[in-house]
């Protein structure tokens, strides 16, 4: 039986590539774009092929920038343009194929097995593939082809902007395993010390590594990378029909100030959760576990999460459940730059509410609560978003806003995973 042929298609520096479509101008500087540095959304979101030239970074703070690039032209992000041109891109890949999985805004694996008699092999649909997307968007695209989900993307990861890598099984020992175990997907920092500490540098060194001994140090994570490292990962690539499912609900903010005080983080953590807890109510969907991820001004974050005996989609009981999170996990003396909360492990249905609030003897307050975050839902379908909001939000000075969320305030679309 001959192997499947999978694509992995990234958008090179999509955010930035949308915008040079918007002003041809900026083809022709260094550019990048990234949040307001006034309102302390200082992080590079993406960059142009020039800025990538001196040394500019993703993720990196504005400041860390401007030194490597005086002269680097900034922009605000507008996710509402990157959201039209990425479903632009997905339905040129339906040309060929309906296994279409968005995996980001970005970046989409294609199963093309079935296609390869139509349209001839992997690496000739790939270059297909970015020759028409560039001829008919401007845009441009990496193409990863191997037999699994993880070696494509790896191969659109090898090599940019705008190429083709084909890894076939007689190119693991030579291409693959060369590079550092950091390059395969799900690798992340704290993933990747905890490798080094066993003396795994190289994906090759891993591939070689007794996956029982991976198990025992890193969990299900330790066989799974194995796997990958040796090209056994089979999983299938889903249809473009398939509805994606939801796995979280969140909300974060970096703020204009630092938070101090149980004032302030209270502020910041129910706006959070009421935007929250409206997307849940809105999808039909309740969570039964809370997650607070928490980020102080050097940048340095921490997540936590507890479970609820009951799923909920109540903004108090976020707020309640986000504010215990970080009483036991962070100093109220402690500054803090940015909170996200977010809702996990979802149910639908008309599962009971979370009971920490409301006990048995107490329903009738629950609903009371329930029928008070409906009625708002009403008042802002009616009305729009600013049009009812907590009286504590007036006049912050923390950038909580009380009007219509703006086009670069809402969240990206693409992932399916994620509302």
């Amino acid at each position: 039986m001959s192997d499947p042929v999978i694509l992995h298609c990234d958008c090179n520096g999509f955010y930035a590539s949308v915008e040079q479509l918007k002003r041809p101008e900026l083809k022709h500087v260094p550019m990048a774009v990234c949040g307001d540095p006034e309102s302390r959304h200082g992080i590079i979101l993406a960059k142009n092929e020039l800025a990538k030239g001196f040394g500019v970074k993703t993720a990196e703070t504005i400041n860390d920038a401007r030194r490597k690039c005086p002269d680097l032209v900034l922009v605000p992000p507008h996710h509402k343009e990157y959201a039209k041109w990425s479903r632009v891109v997905n339905d040129i890949y339906a040309r060929y194929t309906e296994q279409v999985e968005p995996f980001g805004i970005d970046e989409s694996w294609l199963d093309v097995t079935g296609s390869v008699g139509l349209f001839g092999d992997g690496r000739t649909i790939a270059d297909r593939l970015r020759r028409e997307v560039r001829e008919e968007t401007g845009l441009t695209i990496s193409v990863g082809v191997s037999f699994s989900k993880i070696l494509a993307k790896l191969g659109s990861d090898h090599k940019k902007p705008d190429a083709t890598t084909v890894i076939g099984r007689e190119d693991l020992c030579w291409l693959v395993w060369p590079k550092p175990v950091s390059a395969l997907l799900y690798v992340g920092t704290a993933t990747e010390l905890q490798l080094r500490a066993m003396g795994i540098r190289t994906i090759g060194q891993l591939a070689l590594a007794d996956p029982e001994s991976l198990e025992l140090r890193l969990g299900k994570l330790g066989r799974q990378l194995w796997e990958y490292a040796n090209g056994l990962e089979h999983s299938p690539v889903a249809s473009i029909y398939d509805k994606r499912p939801v796995k979280s609900v969140g909300n974060g903010m970096t703020f204009r100030r630092d938070l101090v005080g149980e004032a302030d983080v209270r502020l910041g953590v129910a706006a959070l959760s009421d935007e929250v807890a409206t997307r849940l109510r809105k999808n039909g969907l309740k969570c039964r576990t809370v997650q607070l991820t928490i980020k102080d001004p050097s940048l340095r974050s921490i997540t936590r999460q507890t479970g609820l005996e009951k799923a909920t989609d109540l903004a108090q009981v976020l707020t309640h459940t986000a504010m215990e999170l970080w009483r036991a996990n962070w100093s109220d003396q402690k500054p803090i730059r940015m909170l996200t909360v977010t809702a996990q492990n979802l149910v639908c249905g008309d599962e009971g509410e979370q009971l920490m609030l409301f006990d048995e003897g107490n329903e009738q307050k629950r609903k009371k609560q329930a029928g008070l975050e409906q009625a708002m839902d009403a008042i802002r379908q009616k009305y729009g978003h600013g049009a009812i909001h907590s009286a504590g939000l007036l006049g912050n000075d923390l950038g909580i806003r009380t009007d219509e969320p703006s086009e670069e305030d809402s969240d990206p679309a693409g992932s399916g995973r994620r509302v």
